[in-house]
């Protein structure tokens, strides 16, 4: 395996890799020579390259894991296909869906396989629910609802994650701000927990502080009449999330004509004593599946090991990049769903669509921190010594 892009997520999706019995990390490229250098030591890796064409002409890489800016993301993934590697990609898989279909073909013509990493794919209780879903625990699905909220953390992660990460997150470099980033998670769960494709959107998005779009509420209808989807998301600067990872809480909600699942975590811990994943039936019951691994980073390793196995077995690993697409597309509809406020039809959108004030100024930017520096003052006044 080759790692292309060292940064701040290579922290999460490099260790499954590793510790993998039947895969080798035998090289990793990174254009910033002390971060390189850091993360060999740190790996174990021998070959580092501060060149991309170095690591694809590497004969010992047989797959690569491209972990590289969004921007990067096809012109990457397409000069590894051409080089004869199989391709696994964080999300989101390009920023423009016109690049996503030019990457999907490079793979068809290359043979070789091509995945969106795409952690809430191999995370249990996600999974757990897909799977009561297709078995008809809860008969057919009828709405589906996902809710994201940020606030404030303390994690050790969090707090170690390199500002310069951020930077291309922050311009025109790219499309949106946490929609396009954190939310496109959520996008691909509301088309593969169902198995069913979203046709038209309908949404709110308001610009919020940083690079935060909230609140937003966006309506989803799929292809089955019987069936839409809901997702909120929110932005809670004053409120304190448990979180090992980042300050965020998710919670998803599957309701269907014979009952409902809900699913109370992912990245957050804000689950109130409830178990990862709840099961309400037709005739009252309710299951806990309390048992289930709900650890974030367990996720990531998942996603790693589920490549290396379908490598190795001739198969194709989740996500399939079709899907990621759909849910490239289904960001950008919600974008303009919201500019033109009017429903959005998602086969419609071939480019790229941002959302109206994006990116947003400098002066903006500069006010946003000095607001939230105002409130942590306000919060530890109100709170006194000792609160998180």
């Amino acid at each position: 395996m080759g790692i292309v892009g060292t940064g701040n997520i290579a922290t999460l999706n490099v260790p499954g890799y590793l510790e993998h019995e039947q895969c080798d990390v035998v090289a990793i490229c990174d254009p910033r020579p002390e971060v390189l250098e850091r993360r060999m030591l740190e790996w174990g890796v021998e070959r580092g390259y501060t060149d991309v064409d170095q690591l694809l002409a590497d004969d010992e890489v047989d797959a690569v894991e491209v972990l590289s800016p969004t921007p990067l993301h096809a012109q990457h993934v397409i000069a590894a296909l051409q080089a004869g590697k199989h391709v696994s990609c964080q999300k989101p898989i390009a920023n423009d869906v016109g690049d996503a279909h030019k990457m999907i073909a490079a793979a068809s013509d290359s043979g070789k396989v091509f995945r969106v990493t795409e952690n809430c794919c191999h995370y249990p209780p996600l999974r757990k629910a897909r799977d009561l879903i297709r078995e008809g625990a809860i008969g057919t699905p009828t709405v589906v609802r996902i809710k994201t909220v940020v606030g404030r953390t303390e994690s050790r992660f969090q707090a170690s994650l390199d500002p310069a990460g951020y930077t291309w997150r922050f311009n025109s470099e790219s499309p949106g701000g946490h929609l396009f980033d954190d939310v496109m998670h959520k996008y691909a769960m509301a088309l593969w927990l169902v198995d069913s494709d979203i046709t038209s959107v309908q949404s709110v998005v308001r610009q919020g502080p940083l690079f935060f779009e909230a609140p937003t509420v966006a309506l989803f209808e799929y292809d089955r009449p019987d069936l839409l989807g809901m997702m909120e998301v929110s932005y809670a600067p004053d409120m304190f999330i448990r979180s090992d990872y980042y300050g965020a809480d998710e919670f998803f909600e599957i309701q269907g004509t014979r009952g409902f699942i809900w699913v109370t975590r992912l990245c957050g811990n804000l689950h109130l004593g409830l178990p990862p994943v709840v099961l309400y039936e037709e005739d009252g019951r309710q299951t806990s599946f309390a048992e289930l691994d709900a650890s974030y980073d367990g996720s990531f390793r998942r996603s790693a090991t589920a490549f290396v196995d379908a490598l190795l077995a001739g198969e194709s690993p989740d996500l399939d990049p079709e899907v990621a697409t759909r849910a490239l597309q289904l960001c950008f509809a919600v974008y303009q769903a919201s500019n033109e406020r009017r429903p959005v039809e998602l086969s419609s959108i071939d480019g790229r669509v941002s959302p109206n004030g994006w990116p947003p100024s400098e002066d903006k930017l500069r006010g946003d921190v000095e607001e939230l520096f105002r409130r942590e003052a306000a919060r530890a006044e109100r709170l006194g010594p000792g609160h998180p």
